[in-house]
Formats: C-alpha cells, sequence, structure tokens
C-alpha cells in the first residue's frame, strides 16, 4: 500500500492508516535520542505544504519530515462540505487569530480563522475551487517573477487537477486534487444566477476556463459529497514521508547562512530534526513570517526589539500583507428553501443528516455558496475587480464566537473587492513560538478600495431587485432600503465590512529590495531555505486562494527536484 492512494480506501481503511502513521511517527520522534536527518523538511501541512511533502516523497528518492502544529484530521466534521461551519471556531483546529483594531473601520477586530491540522485551511475552508484571472500572474512576471506568467503555471494547475468535467485546454484530469461541481442545489441557486444574467452580466460556465468575466456555478474541491483538502489530496502512507503532528516549528536552524534544520515543539517536549538539502517554510501568510522572524530573518529593529539575534535584516519579512475585502447585501425571503431555514429547524436538520447519511445529498453534501460573478466596479477597467458571492443564507454575526444565522429565511449577495490598495503587516508580539502574531490590515485606505466596494453594493442591489428573485424577496434587511446615501452606505461598510480571509503576501517573491523571496521561492541570501504557500504572491489573485496555494506547492516541488538533479 505503499503508493496506493487515499482515492481506492474506504473510510474506514483510511483511519486506520492515518492512525497507524501517526502513531508510528510520533513515537519515533519522542524516542529520538539524537537527531533525526532527513533530505528535507516542510514545516506546515497546509494547502502547499502538502502538495510540496507528497511530490518531494512521491518517487521514494528523498526522505522529507512534514511538521504539522495541529493534529491529524480525524474531526468528522472536517469532511462534511457543510461541516465547515463547526470547524469556523474550533480552537482544536483552527488557530482563531485576530487582527488588531482596523482604523477606517470602527477599530474593529478582523477575526482570521486558519487551519491548525492536516490540510491547513484547506481543512477548514469554504472549498470554491477559484484560480484567479489569467493577468495576475502575467502581472507577477511583469513584476520580476520570472516563470510565474499564466502561461508558465497553468501546466501546474493542470497536473494537481482531476476536474470531473475532464481535460481540455485550461483543465486537467488524472491529479490529485478533486475538482467537482455541486452535487446538490436549491432552487434559488438558479433564480441568482438568472437575476445576474438579467442585471446584465454575461453567463460564464468555468471562471477557470477562456475568460473569468461574468456570472456562473462555482466548482468545489469536494469528491462524492466529501471535502478534498490538500491533506486528502497529496499525503500518502510511504515509508520515505514522515508526517509529525502535534509538532510546532519554532526556529530554522541557520549555519554559516544556511539553514541546515528545524527545532519543533512537540508534546514531549523541545526537539530538531536536520535537513541535508533543504528546508521549506509552508506557515503560510501569518506562520511563515513569524517563524522566519523567529528564526533571525526580518525587520533588525523589530527582531532586537523582542530580543532575537538577527541573522539577516530584511524589512520585507511580515510585510505587505494585503486581503480581499466584503461586506453583504441580506434579503428575507418568502420560501423556506435557505440555509437559514435548516439552521433554525431541528426538524430540517434531522431530515438533512439523514439525506446526507443515506444518499450523500441534500444541504450537508453542499456549502451553501453555489454562484458568483466575476464584475468590473469601472467598465474601464481590463480584467474584473469584484466577485460577488451569492450565498443562500444571511447572517447576523460572524466572529471568533461563530456565525450567527438570521432567525428566517434569508439569503445573501456579497461583494468582495478583489484589488484592494491597502497593505498592512504581521509583526511579532513577543518572542514566544507558541503566542499568535500581531496582525494589521489597513482595509479601505484608499479612493479606489471605497468606490469599488460602493459599487459592489449597488451591482448587487441590482442583482436583487430582477424579476428572478421575485419569487424569493419579501424585503432587503442589509443594509436596508433607507440606506441610500453615500454617507449612509459608508457608515454600513465601517460597521459591517470584513477580511475575506484571503490573506497573501508576507513574504512576497521578487526581486525588490525588501522582496523575501526569488522566483525559485529561495529565501534571500539564505541557503537552502524556500518559502512556498500564498505569503510568496507579490499581489493578491482575483478570486479564492486555497487552488493557487496548491499551485505554488507544486511548482515549488518541482523547482526543489530540478535544484537536486
Amino acid at each position: 500500500m505503499r503508493d496506493q492512494s487515499r482515492n481506492n480506501l474506504s473510510q474506514s481503511d483510511q483511519s486506520r492508516i492515518d492512525r497507524s502513521r501517526l502513531g508510528s511517527n510520533l513515537s519515533t520522534l519522542c524516542g529520538m535520542q539524537n537527531e533525526a536527518s532527513y533530505d528535507f523538511i516542510v514545516t506546515g501541512a497546509g494547502s502547499a505544504g502538502c502538495a510540496v511533502a507528497g511530490r518531494l516523497s512521491e518517487d521514494g528518492r528523498f526522505s522529507v519530515l512534514l511538521l504539522e502544529a495541529g493534529p491529524s484530521d480525524t474531526y468528522p466534521w472536517i469532511h462534511i462540505p457543510l461541516g465547515y461551519h463547526k470547524t469556523f471556531n474550533n480552537p482544536k483546529v483552527n488557530w482563531m487569530f485576530d487582527s488588531e483594531p482596523e482604523p477606517e473601520l470602527n477599530d474593529r477586530i478582523m477575526y482570521q480563522p486558519r487551519g491548525k491540522v492536516l490540510g491547513g485551511t484547506s481543512s477548514i475552508n469554504g472549498m470554491v475551487y477559484m484560480r484567479g484571472n489569467a493577468a495576475d500572474y502575467d502581472e507577477w512576471r511583469q513584476r520580476g517573477c520570472e516563470g510565474w506568467d499564466y502561461a508558465s503555471v497553468l501546466p501546474y494547475f493542470k497536473k494537481a487537477e482531476d476536474n470531473v468535467r475532464g481535460g481540455d485546454e485550461f483543465h486537467g484530469t488524472g491529479g490529485p486534487l478533486k475538482v467537482s461541481d455541486h452535487r446538490w442545489q436549491p432552487t434559488l441557486a438558479k433564480a441568482m444566477h438568472d437575476a445576474a444574467v438579467q442585471a446584465g452580466i454575461p453567463a460564464n460556465p468555468d471562471f477557470n476556463g477562456a475568460t473569468q468575466e461574468g456570472v456562473g456555478y462555482y466548482q468545489t474541491t469536494i469528491n462524492k459529497a466529501r471535502r478534498w483538502s490538500s491533506a486528502r489530496a497529496y499525503l500518502r502512507k510511504r515509508k520515505n514521508l514522515t508526517i509529525a503532528t502535534r509538532a510546532h516549528a519554532t526556529r530554522v536552524l541557520i549555519e554559516n547562512g544556511r539553514a541546515v534544520g528545524v527545532e519543533y515543539r512537540t508534546p514531549a517536549g523541545l526537539t530538531s530534526a536536520r535537513a541535508t538539502r533543504e528546508v521549506i517554510v509552508s506557515g503560510g501568510v501569518y506562520g511563515s513570517p513569524q517563524l522566519l522572524m523567529l528564526s533571525g530573518l526580518g525587520p533588525a529593529a523589530h527582531l532586537q526589539q523582542h530580543g532575537i539575534k538577527v541573522i539577516k535584516d530584511m524589512p520585507g519579512v511580515g510585510s505587505h500583507l494585503h486581503d480581499h475585502f466584503n461586506t453583504y447585501v441580506a434579503y428575507r425571503c418568502s420560501q423556506p428553501v435557505t440555509m437559514n431555514d435548516l439552521v433554525n429547524s431541528f426538524a430540517r436538520r434531522v431530515i438533512a443528516g439523514a439525506q446526507y447519511a443515506l444518499g450523500r445529498t441534500g444541504p450537508l453534501a453542499s456549502m451553501g455558496l453555489y454562484v458568483g460573478a466575476l464584475v468590473r466596479s469601472d467598465k474601464r477597467f481590463e480584467r474584473p475587480d469584484l466577485q460577488i458571492n451569492m450565498f443562500a443564507w444571511a447572517i447576523k454575526t460572524r466572529d471568533r464566537h461563530g456565525v450567527v444565522a438570521q432567525p428566517f429565511s434569508a439569503f445573501g449577495l456579497s461583494p468582495v473587492h478583489l484589488r484592494p490598495d491597502g497593505r498592512g503587516t504581521v509583526r511579532l508580539k513577543s518572542a514566544d513560538p507558541l503566542a499568535a502574531p500581531e496582525i494589521r490590515f489597513n482595509f479601505l485606505k484608499s479612493t479606489n478600495d471605497w468606490n469599488a466596494m460602493m459599487q459592489g453594493m449597488r451591482i448587487c442591489r441590482e442583482i436583487g431587485s430582477q424579476a428572478a428573485l421575485k419569487p424569493f424577496v419579501v424585503e432587503e434587511i442589509l443594509p436596508g432600503p433607507a440606506v441610500t446615501g453615500e454617507a449612509e452606505l459608508r457608515d454600513y461598510l465601517r460597521a459591517t465590512g470584513v477580511s475575506n480571509l484571503h490573506p497573501v503576501g508576507t513574504c512576497r517573491m521578487g526581486r525588490e529590495t525588501d522582496a523575501v523571496v526569488d522566483p525559485q521561492l529561495r529565501v534571500h541570501g539564505v541557503g537552502a531555505l524556500r518559502v512556498a504557500d500564498a505569503s510568496i504572491m507579490p499581489t493578491i489573485v482575483a478570486g479564492n486562494t486555497n487552488a493557487p496555494s496548491i499551485m505554488i506547492g507544486e511548482k515549488c516541488a518541482d523547482m526543489v527536484r530540478a535544484a537536486v538533479r
């Protein structure tokens, strides 16, 4: 079973393998008297980290240690598509970070759920498969990131993918990442789609195909009504792949300007392992810069403030944080066809549970987000800068205490600004590796950011007013029909706007003086050390970031293997 795919295993067989693998790996680690040695060490088993470790270990040539601070992915709700609301604020599988107060948002704190489990955030996210716009990657190349234009990254998207629609110029089959269409959709989904078309948005059957602009149905990283995380996709039982869960990387060991290993904390205490070839940091947009700074790589004055010895002054580490930004336009629904009806009714929950258990269908087989539109806030723009997510539910609140649904039938349209100007930072709060980092976004810092969001709300209202949705709409509840003027809409944005949970950029790739990694993802000035995750993105892509992060992991593994041939 050494190279047998998870695809061909039953759930019970896979659980047995996971427990066996976890037990043997931990017993090995806890019993070490001397440092273990591996060809490669990957810190972080998230979207990119699983892809890196899986690919580096697949031909048996190299020994790989994959470190994950969280547990194995055995929590049942991880694998049920609609179960992600159970992981949204669960500290057992979620880092549950908070930002610092945001000045333009009434000093509100932006809650930042991040996966702390095998699969990382791909084990707790919304499962939308979206690559971004082709021009995003061409822009990376124009910024000096050779090999990252769309023509260069497309083969890695295709290599990763096993698309239920089959292969073509833009899509692949046979890859480890399952990509599927919705198995179950409420009647409301079609009405939303048709309303967007009636509002003048062209239909688009494939956001990841020839063009991105338009309205269409999202594809998802779901397989047979089960979440297909990066861990499910890439991690196999292999003798040369050691997966250490509850192993929190605390420092990259650097000697004579070269990464030689990683120090990490386990339930048995602090230990370390040596890397004879390379260390690949894949801790995500918050974890990767934090680990580099704890290792002496970062803004010198900031490191000295926390008593950390400076190995290399790197002002770009933890800088250039940016994220999509969104708010909600919501409607009371005249028919009991929304996810709110499921949440607010015990009987409906029982029925949904039976549908899922008996036939892998019903609401639990989906994730409540079926339709989206990619549009331009200004027709003079060359490509979309807004993503309109159309939800079969509407919420009252969304924070670290959880998601609270409206207590009645309701649905929502969410405008997301895809090209924000605001840039923030990730910094250390202390030299304690287990402490949460300091996160600052600086949302809505430009006229462009404001204008895009204001236009996004207008587009949502235009969609909501179309004939296709009239059988479902009772009234607008957010922002509410009385909120029409620019000042009132701005106040609403300040009070309700939130991070769209797609942070990037804190170890950005490039050749600028403050870039952290080069186009080979090698940390500038430090040997045998790379970063591979969303933190390396020079600019954020127009869409969800899970698929691009997996692509980054795929491409990193190829570059690493090419370097050691």
